[in-house]
This record gives C-alpha cells, structure tokens and sequence, in this order.
C-alpha cells in the first residue's frame, strides 16, 4: 500500500507531545530509561526499531486479551502499567522510537472497528508495524521487507487500509480513549472509521 506523509517536513514525526511523551515533562523519563535499556544490547537503529516493537508487542498486554479494565493513551503510562489496547501500544512504541530518533508515524486500519498501527522510517521508505499482541489469528513481526501485520482487511466487507501517516494520533482516536471510564466503556465506544481526508 502506498502511503502517505500528512506532514512532509520528516522532523514532525520525532515530535513530542501530550500522548507520545518520550521528552514531555517529569513523564519521559520511564519512557527514556526503557529506551536506553533497550537500546544498550542493539548493535543498530535497525535492531533497535525490532527489540522496542518486540518489547512492546511481547511484555505489555492488550487489555482485551489480558481482561485488564485499566484505560492508558499516554506513552509514559502504557509503560508504567503495562497495559493498553492497539491505539495504546502504538503510542508507546512510537515514544520509544522517536526517543531514539527514529522517525515514527501514527496509521490506522478499518477492521470494523479502528485498529491502530505505527509506521518506521527506513532507508527512505515507511514501513508499517502491528505491536498489539499476537493470539489466534494474529501473528505480527516486525518487517522492513514486507508487511508482517496481525490483520489484513477484508475490501468485501467494507474494511480499509488507510494510507495517512499521521505525526500524532487522530482527535477520533484520542478523544474515545481519553472519554472512557474503563475498557468496557472504551469497548462500547470504540470509533468504527476515520473521517474523510478533508475532515480528518
């Protein structure tokens, strides 16, 4: 699938803000500290890109699949708590990476229901990842020669790739996750498409 940067100038995607926190007040730390440590075995940018989608994808749990009713957005708190759904867990990877400097974007699939993913740029090309978590039916790795994502949408049953790169994650995205009491609410909640280019 042929992507596409919503923002051409690269630095906007190695910024940081409210929900990627890598450099963001007292909140970064946790998320440099794990940088650090993961990027202390990795010989380079490449292996490190694999051990913190690794990390990620392996260690903190989708909540749906754990049962865990805990909501996190924040990068730094999906660390802390070890825990958060697809949206969740690619913030925490994009902060990871980005703290690292490497260039992260956000993008999103349309299963039904929105399912969140990060893109990584190498060699001068975007590379889509999946750090949900794998299960039955889901088998994710992390890939810069061709995609190894957990799902793959289904064009007959009206479900999309959508080719935005975004530099920080959708307002549709952010406001559900932000609104939720806990995850059966969020579950209830969750948003079913984005909007269109000139509404996004």
């Amino acid at each position: 699938m042929q992507t596409i940067q919503e923002i051409p100038d690269l630095s906007a995607y190695l910024a940081v803000d409210e929900t990627i926190d890598h450099r963001h007040r007292h909140r970064h730390r946790l998320v440099r500290e794990t940088a650090a440590r993961l990027a202390a075995g990795a010989a380079d940018s490449y292996e490190y890109a694999r051990t913190a989608f690794e990390f990620v994808r392996d260690t903190i749990p989708h909540s749906q699949d754990s049962g865990d009713p805990r909501v996190t957005w924040r990068a730094s708190d999906v660390l802390e708590q070890r825990t958060g759904i697809c949206y969740a867990k690619a913030h925490a990877l994009a902060a990871l990476l980005r703290a690292e400097d490497i260039p992260t974007a956000l993008c999103y699939q349309n299963l039904g229901v929105l399912h969140g993913l990060v893109a990584v740029r190498f060699a001068g090309a975007w590379h889509r990842q999946d750090p949900r978590g794998n299960g039955p039916g889901a088998d994710a790795r992390f890939s810069l020669d061709g995609e190894r994502l957990a799902f793959t949408p289904d064009p007959a049953a009206g479900e999309t790739d959508y080719p935005l790169l975004y530099a920080a994650p959708h307002p549709v995205v952010l406001n559900v996750l932000k609104a939720a009491r806990d995850r059966p609410h969020l579950w209830r909640a969750l948003p079913t498409a984005l909007p269109d280019r000139a509404g996004s």
